[in-house]
């Protein structure tokens, strides 16, 4: 219970701290912004680039357009449509990356052939890879069913997801000392009892780690992805359409930022949630 209240509480003053930064800077900041060799180096923090916190709150309640739905529905509905994609990608992006970890873990060769194009994958700037995905994707069908955009932006969210899994995982399942994989070795264990006895026990500190960074990179590739495809409907489009507007309306831009990182909280909240369960499942046992 105390911890649940220290979380709580950590968060609150999180946000406490955030806002009284946004809101100090925004008073005693050059609306101009600080210009230090000839390049800006902080923010403008005139009405137009920094709007007041409340006033980006209040603009929640407003309509998106005159006569149209509140803006916070709007936003809503978005970050649902992105979530499809990012659940797809995270869960098939856990899959692969267990999978990868699992098999470096039983073959070494595979390890140290395999783990360097691992890493050198994520050097690939997302902004040239979206649009190779959705081009590629527009050249394929699932049997009868036709490639949808939705589709591309979730193969962006499991390229980045993968990867957290696959390297932490790693980590967790060589993590066993030595005395304890003679022990099972002394049991006659073979290799896959060994793995489900106690590899993957000993992998849990590492794994949940890893899938709240996979959970928070698949929110980041989908957002992006959609910007990069212009997928409609996603919260990632609603970030560039928003942002045409950012002259005459700005507080309407970071409705939909505040949207975008919503969701990357409730999705890594998900996954502590399911760390908080099982943690709590193993101390019953």
């Amino acid at each position: 219970m105390n911890r649940r209240l220290r979380l709580v509480l950590g968060v609150g003053a999180a946000l406490v701290v955030g806002v009284a930064l946004w809101e100090g800077y925004k008073a005693v900041g050059d609306p101009d912004g600080t210009v230090l060799f000839g390049a800006r180096v902080l923010p403008r923090t005139d009405d137009a680039a920094m709007p007041h916190v409340w006033t980006i709150l209040s603009r929640f309640g407003e309509p998106e357009l005159a006569g149209g739905d509140p803006i916070w529905l709007v936003v809503l509905q978005a970050c649902l449509f992105t979530l499809r994609s990012v659940a797809i990608g995270f869960v098939a992006g856990g899959l692969i990356g267990l999978l990868l970890a699992v098999l470096m873990q039983r073959l070494r060769v595979v390890e140290r052939g395999l783990l360097p194009y691992v890493i050198l994958s994520q050097t690939v700037p997302l902004i040239a890879l979206a649009p190779v995905i959705a081009g590629w994707g527009g050249r394929l069908s699932i049997g009868t069913y036709p490639w949808q955009p939705w589709m591309s932006v979730t193969v962006i969210a499991m390229y980045l997801a993968f990867f957290p899994v696959a390297v932490g995982m790693l980590r967790g399942l060589q993590s066993p000392a030595p005395i304890a994989e003679e022990l099972m070795r002394s049991y006659a264990a073979g290799w896959w009892q060994t793995l489900v006895k106690l590899r993957l026990p000993a992998s849990t500190p590492y794994l949940f780690p890893a899938l709240r960074l996979a959970a928070a990179a698949a929110v980041v590739g989908a957002v992006v992805g959609e910007i990069s495809t212009g997928t409609r409907g996603g919260v990632g489009r609603l970030v560039i359409e928003y942002s045409r507007e950012a002259t005459t309306d700005p507080a309407k831009v970071f409705t939909a930022m505040i949207g975008a990182a919503a969701l990357g909280l409730a999705v890594a909240g998900v996954v502590g949630l399911s760390e908080f369960l099982v943690g709590q499942r193993r101390v019953r046992a």
